[in-house]
């Protein structure tokens, strides 16, 4: 697998209903993945895998210090298309492996974002809405360059989607998140939405309301697809 990832394997020999979780800009691998053991005991039934690939952009927040990214951020905020593409491929190939490689349920198959990770959790899951169960955008914001000329249908309406965001945040302003909301209204999802007393994190309130969420959906339940 292309991608240095992180991963909590349940015992047995599944498929296991799986979340795919991607780290935000200066961050690794390992970052999300202390919310397994918590999704695990808060999901009804059979335990649930947990996925963290690691951005393939190395960067230097200190010297000596390495940290990582999807793609570059301009001063301005811009997003290059070229590379926005490369980071699609990229992740896209390692969700083809891991469901070579991994006892996944592709029928369960959740896809959540912290920051820039939920940008390319927008982009995978609005462009192939019928791969994932839920969607999941924590902190994060929909830029026109995963928007671009995208169109509502049924896959994109019966896409299972929660946004969290904090009322303080600030590094991606709570405007953001909120317009992210209409745009998925535009493209006929109604998504769930959270705020949140909070800056650019996940807070204890946030944490619990998430669990709840994904303890409420179809695909965490044994046996039930949640896919369309």
């Amino acid at each position: 697998m292309e991608l240095m990832h992180a991963a909590h394997i349940p015992a047995g020999a599944g498929p296991f209903p799986t979340i795919l979780a991607l780290h935000g800009f200066g961050s690794n691998a390992h970052d999300l993945l202390g919310i397994a053991p918590l999704v695990n005991q808060a999901v009804p039934g059979e335990q649930v895998m947990f996925l963290c690939p690691q951005g393939p952009i190395v960067i230097e927040p200190e010297p000596g210090q390495r940290a990582y990214a999807w793609f570059p951020i301009s001063g301005g905020g811009e997003i290059d298309p070229t590379a926005l593409v490369g980071a699609r491929g990229v992740l896209e190939g390692f969700v083809d492996d891991a469901l070579e490689h991994y006892p996944i349920d592709p029928n369960r198959l959740v896809i959540m974002g912290f920051s820039q990770g939920g940008v390319m959790a927008y982009d995978l899951a609005l462009g192939r809405p019928d791969r994932y169960a839920a969607l999941v955008a924590l902190s994060t914001w929909l830029p026109e360059e995963v928007l671009g000329s995208l169109q509502p249908d049924e896959a994109r309406a019966d896409l299972t989607t929660l946004l969290i965001h904090g009322t303080t945040d600030p590094m991606v302003a709570i405007d953001s998140g909120k317009a992210a909301f209409e745009a998925l209204k535009g493209l006929g999802i109604e998504a769930a939405w959270g705020e949140y007393e909070m800056g650019h994190e996940i807070n204890q309130n946030a944490m619990r309301d998430l669990l709840g969420w994904l303890a409420q959906q179809p695909f965490a339940l044994p046996g039930v697809d949640g896919a369309a």
